[in-house]
Parts: C-alpha cells; structure tokens; sequence
C-alpha cells in the first residue's frame, strides 16, 4: 500500500482533504491549471442534481483546463485547428481518467464525464452532457465568460479545453471566482464570426452558430441523412450534396466532427499568453491573424429566411451560403417554450410589438405569455394580461405542426388549434423562429 493510500485510509472519514494536495496530484496528472467547487457552491446549483444522479458520491468537482496551440486555432485550414481539438481533447480525457485513478487507488471514489464526446444521445434533443464544464470552471476560478461564450483564463486565454472530475471528498478550501473578467470587449470575435452569431451588443445567436460550425454533429448529421433518404438516386444526391461536402462527412464520421469555425477563439487576443502580439501590434494582429479568416472563400450553412442568412449576403458576399435543416426540431411542449430564446431571431422581429398567449392541453398542459417588442424577446409561464393573439392547441398536433407534419387549415377545421385574435401575428411570429 501506498504513503497516500495509507494517510488517507487510516484518515476520519470526515476530515477534509487538503486543496493543496489536490492542486498537485492534478497538475501530476497533466493539467495545466486546476481550480476546486464544492457540489454545494450556489454557482452550480442548477447542476447539482443532475450531477448527483451521475455521480451520488460526488463532494467536490475537480475543474481544470488543457492548453491548445494557438497557431494551429488560428489556422485558415480548418484541419489544422481540428486536430488540436481532437488530440487534445483526448488528452483532457486522459487527464481526467488519471486523477480518477488516483483517488481509486488511495480507496476513495472519483469519475469524470466525457470532455465532449461521447455524450447521453439517448437525451437528444435535450441536455445531453452530465456536466456542463463552463460553468464550473467559471465557479473554479479558472476565468470568465467572453463576449463570444467562451472561457477565457487570465494567462492562458480561450485557448484551452475544460475537463471534470467529480470526487468524493469536501477540501480545507475551495477556490473563489475570479474578480475581474480578462474579456477585452474588443469585439474581433464579432468582426470575424462568418454566420454574425455573436452581436455587438452582446446578444448570441445559438441557431445561427450551431446550423453552420456543428454542421458535422448531431443535427446536422441528421439532416445529411434525411437528405439521403429523400434522393431518388445517387444523381438526386449530388445535386443537394457537393462532392467535398460527402468526404467531410466521411471525415467527420471516421476521424471525429470537424468544427467549421471556430474564428471567435482563434481571433480572441485575451490572456497574459496571448495579448502581446495584439497590444504591440494591432495592424499586424488583424493583417495576420484576422483578416485571413474574415477573406476565406468558404461555404456558410444558413437555415432558410434566417438572420444569418442575410448577414452572410451582407457582410461576407465572398462566401457561399448553403440553406440546410439544423435538426432542431421540437420534441415537447417544454422543449418549445426553452428553445424559443434560442431560435429567436431579431433582426427578424424588427418592427413587430406583439404579445402572444398559449395555451396547450392533451398530453403536455402549459400556458405560455410570449412577448415580442423591439426585437426583444421575453417568455413568461402562465397567461399574463392581454394577448394580440391567443392560441389554444393540443400539445401534440402543435409539434406536429412545427415539424411540417400537418397543415394549419386542417388542424383548424378539426379544432386542434385555435386562433383568437389578428391570425397574421402568426406568420409574424413564425418568421422570428425559421
């Protein structure tokens, strides 16, 4: 038996252990920064659950980050910044299964969910991950959210991957937040985002970034496999799907998903590692690192009549635009009133003031007040004051109905769904959500 098998067997099963020692055994392990949260800490509080559903022994979470090298993110060729994700991912991974296998050495419980993939499919669409890894790094002390959603760390910058590791001891610390955010605002995250996913005023476009840079994950794929299925043959194929577009799949498939554009980490000069190049230099920052981006002929995946489809017309003519499916289709009642801040989009909504009542009965029951107003969207539980329109419809029919599957007039005619009030408010409100 080991010194520290030994010290911490013959411990109180009570005593804490000690933050500095965990510090160290993580660093051993190949971190290269590691922060500690208690599965009390408040900041996590909408996680505890479903993390003590995967992890019931769990006292404290084990946040650390992995460096990437910044030249190959920064990269134009996109192969070269996906292999940096995927070698070192597999090495946050590996990471994550060492401290684990420590602590199970020393007699103790740890484990760790994936870094990315694979992840709880079975969830899909919803939340499919055990842990969500920003957030705790966040709570960890690891660094801050930027304007582009991404962590930044105070030295290292967004250039890292995250990784958890759940244990089975309290510490004689836990580390605090840092209190100031290393986001320069400096908005290049927004000058080079090709799908304008990332707004100037801090605003975030999820459909926008998920329907083109996860255009290879998940409901993309499924898109790509419909598309498959409704070909007559392979000439019906080719003529939704280039050449180039099937062998990225395939390479997707064989050597794991390519991100279509990860710009927003590349271009992000945040970080005591990073910034030189960009305060000593800012005209040849952006003549290096990223007008070559921004200049890329590339293909942009859009859905149709969307926000980023117009912003792609308008900002990046260079670039070709492609209408796809992004998969997102609604599986509940539930799933319609969170996706909706997700989808929503506002340049869309200009000019439209509207406030929209649902209320939904059958197999799911949920009353929806959804207000429209310069181009702000905001949805509240229950009906609350007067509606512009009232829709009253059964929850399964609507579903159908937002996946294609039923027309309106006849869910009308048949009384499935109801409309009180302008019915043109329902095509204005369709088009705030393509």
């Amino acid at each position: 038996m080991s010194i520290e098998a030994h010290d911490m067997l013959s411990s109180p099963a009570l005593a804490p252990f000690e933050a500095r020692r965990l510090r160290e055994m993580a660093l051993a392990a190949g971190a290269d920064d590691v922060g500690f949260v208690s599965i009390d800490d408040p900041a996590i509080a909408f996680e505890r659950a479903e993390i003590l559903a995967a992890f019931p022994f769990a006292k404290t979470l084990v946040s650390f980050v992995m460096k990437m090298n910044r030249e190959n993110i920064r990269s134009p060729a996109r192969s070269s910044a996906n292999v940096e994700f995927h070698r070192v991912g597999d090495e946050t991974d590996a990471v994550s299964h060492r401290l684990a296998r420590l602590f199970e050495d020393m007699g103790r419980r740890a484990a760790y969910p994936a870094m990315a993939f694979p992840m709880e499919a079975a969830n899909w669409p919803g939340k499919m991950w055990v842990i969500s890894h920003k957030p705790v790094a966040v709570a960890a002390g690891l660094g801050k959210m930027g304007v582009h959603r991404n962590v930044i760390h105070p030295k290292f910058g967004n250039f890292i991957l995250l990784g958890t590791v759940a244990v089975d001891v309290a510490l004689d610390s836990y580390s605090r937040p840092l209190d100031y955010n290393p986001c320069l605002s400096c908005k290049l995250c927004v000058a080079v985002c090709p799908t304008g996913a990332i707004a100037p005023d801090g605003a975030f476009d999820l459909s926008a970034c998920y329907t083109h840079n996860y255009r290879e994950f998940m409901g993309g794929f499924m898109d790509w496999v419909e598309t498959i299925a409704q070909a007559k043959n392979a000439a019906g194929y080719r003529e939704k799907v280039s050449d180039a577009e099937s062998v990225s799949m395939w390479q997707s498939l064989a050597y794991g998903p390519n991100y279509k554009a990860a710009y927003c980490l590349a271009v992000c000069p945040a970080g005591e590692d990073v910034i030189a190049a960009y305060r000593d230099d800012r005209k040849g920052f952006l003549e290096t690192i990223v007008d070559p981006l921004k200049q890329k002929a590339e293909t942009i995946y859009v859905t149709p009549d969307s926000d980023a489809e117009d912003y792609v017309k308008r900002r990046f003519p260079h670039k070709s635009v492609k209408r796809v499916a992004n998969g997102m289709r609604v599986a509940s009642i539930a799933a319609f009133a969170r996706g909706l801040s997700l989808r929503f989009q506002k340049k869309r909504a200009a000019g439209l003031e509207a406030v929209y009542h649902f209320a939904f009965r059958g197999a799911e029951r949920k009353d929806l007040t959804v207000r429209i107003a310069n181009g702000r969207l905001e949805v509240k539980e229950g009906l609350i004051g007067d509606a512009d329109l009232r829709i009253r419809a059964d929850a399964q029919t609507w579903l159908r109905f937002l996946r294609k599957e039923t027309g309106l007039l006849r869910a009308l005619i048949t009384f499935k769904i109801g409309l009180s009030g302008d019915p043109r408010l329902l095509a204005a409100f369709g088009r705030c959500f393509p």
